[in-house]
């Protein structure tokens, strides 16, 4: 059978391919410790299961309207409220299976053949593949150790074109795990609003901030409000990746366009998650800062014995939960051709699993997750170390 030409420019992704690797030699009974993880390593809050139950028992088990219930909608306006001063209307939200999703229904309603989104690398794997999914070209915005993985105005200036219609914005960040400060925000909403540019601000790492402040570039002024549709969701907040529930806000008419793309595509997110939801933005908030002081202890520790590893150059992340190490040197000192090959190496000798940087537009990084408990974390590292430092012997 012949497959359309859409879904044949479609990359795989690294991340998904490593984890299988991963998987099938700890399904031959090898000792495998896995760092590609892009989700916390916690169970979600049993007041937030123990909703989903009730709701469950009381007939939840039925169609929502598409774009989310009620209740929950009205969960997520008061949280916008009160964590990032931001004022939406009911019909300005839209409730998604997961901020992947609504990232989906944003770029397949907003994008004509041939209309390019700025991508700055590093970037996560999916904002690419979606963007061609949605006949756009994808415009990527080079960024380095030199401006700690951000992209700068004059980079977007350089990338910009007549045909520009959006950039994807995304703080803290997968893969490097940098976050904005408030003025780099501040010059890209200026910017964005001189050139009337979409904003796809992804901020689904929101709470997992170490070293500084979320803001979100919306809540500026009501400009750069107008041009910016947040993205955002309790996967990584609240430890629920598998509940499947993500939002996205913004314009009333692109919102309601998203809408009806869930209406004949996903019909409504699932019943039971969206009230599960609701209790993880009106119940006990006391889990998001365990979670995130478990996290930032885990990068204190974690984060100089991976500069121990000859060659490895890494910025300290100030949020989200992973490291992205520039392992040229190192792949080099260890006589191998590119990072591809020191990952697959790593995995199948020492049985380390992390994630390439070319799946995330940097060749020359790696990706390691710490949502995984120090002892798994401190034997991983001692992995590589006397991987690297084996290789170089040779």
């Amino acid at each position: 059978m012949e497959l359309s030409q859409r879904v044949q420019k479609l990359t795989p992704s690294t991340t998904l391919a490593i984890t299988a690797k991963a998987n099938e030699l700890k399904a031959s009974g090898k000792p495998v410790i896995g760092l590609a993880a892009g989700e916390p390593d916690f169970n979600t809050p049993q007041n937030i299961i123990d909703k989903a139950f009730e709701a469950v028992q009381n007939g939840a088990t039925k169609y929502t309207p598409s774009g989310g219930m009620k209740q929950l909608k009205e969960a997520i306006q008061k949280k916008l409220k009160d964590d990032n001063n931001l004022d939406y209307a009911l019909n300005e939200i839209m409730v998604a299976s997961g901020a992947k999703h609504a990232l989906y229904n944003l770029f397949q309603a907003l994008l004509d053949e041939g209309d390019e989104v700025i991508v700055p690398i590093p970037y996560w794997v999916s904002y690419p593949e979606q963007v061609i999914l949605a006949g756009g070209n994808v415009v990527y915005a080079e960024s380095d150790e030199t401006t700690e993985y951000k992209v700068t105005i004059d980079t977007l200036n350089n990338v910009k074109t007549d045909k520009t219609k959006a950039l994807v914005l995304t703080s803290p960040s997968n893969p490097s795990g940098m976050v904005y400060t408030k003025e780099e925000l501040q010059q890209i909403a200026d910017w964005a609003v001189e050139n009337n540019i979409v904003v796809v601000s992804d901020e689904i790492y929101e709470t997992l901030v170490y070293d500084g402040e979320h803001v979100s570039i919306a809540s500026f002024n009501d400009e750069i409000k107008a041009l910016t549709v947040v993205i955002n969701g309790v996967s990584k907040s609240h430890s629920m990746t598998g509940w499947r529930i993500g939002y996205a806000c913004g314009d009333a008419k692109l919102i309601k366009a998203m809408t009806d793309l869930s209406s004949h595509s996903t019909s409504n997110p699932t019943t039971p998650s969206q009230w599960a939801a609701v209790e993880a933005y009106n119940g006990d908030k006391t889990f998001l800062n365990e979670m995130n002081d478990i996290f930032k202890s885990r990068l204190e520790e974690i984060y100089p014995k991976l500069l121990e590893i000859p060659g490895i150059q890494c910025i300290k992340p100030k949020g989200a939960f992973y490291l992205y190490p520039n392992v040229s040197e190192t792949v080099k000192l260890c006589g191998f051709k590119n990072t591809e090959d020191f990952v697959t190496a790593l995995l199948e000798e020492k049985l380390v699993a992390v994630v390439p940087g070319s799946g995330f537009g940097s060749p020359n990084n790696i990706r390691l997750s710490y949502a995984t408990d120090l002892d798994s974390m401190h034997e991983a590292i001692k992995r590589i170390k006397e991987f690297v430092e084996e290789k170089m012997e040779k």
